[in-house]
């Protein structure tokens, strides 16, 4: 298929789609004419590809994690690395997260402390 159908499939916009590419996410064959030519799967890669990008993760993650990945909304099959991987992932969020709220809790301070 190519980029366009892509896209309306998925809705994903071609730019992203191309960028993906670059990313090393998504793989495409050329035609003839030189135009993008993707597989049928490659609509269940972009999905996981999203699904994964939700979650926070870099694109740089989900490139060493995507060939584990099963099913659009992914499961992970038992690949080395990918728990180990996925942990680290959860720990800096969890440390992000810690940082927002102490943040949180220094503004509200602040605020507490202005003037009606």
């Amino acid at each position: 298929m190519l980029i366009g159908e892509l896209s309306r499939r998925t809705g994903v916009s071609p730019r992203l789609l191309r960028y993906y590419e670059t990313q090393g996410l998504l793989r495409a064959g050329r035609g003839p004419n030189g135009y993008r030519v993707y597989e049928e799967r490659t609509v269940v890669t972009v999905r996981q590809v999203r699904a994964l990008l939700d979650a926070g993760l870099s694109t740089e993650v989900i490139r060493s994690v995507l060939p584990c990945a099963r099913g659009e909304q992914p499961e992970f099959a038992r690949c080395a690395d990918v728990r180990d991987i996925l942990g680290r992932e959860l720990a800096a969020t969890d440390e992000r997260l810690d940082g927002l709220r102490r943040s949180r809790d220094t503004l509200a301070g602040f605020l507490a402390q202005v003037q009606p």
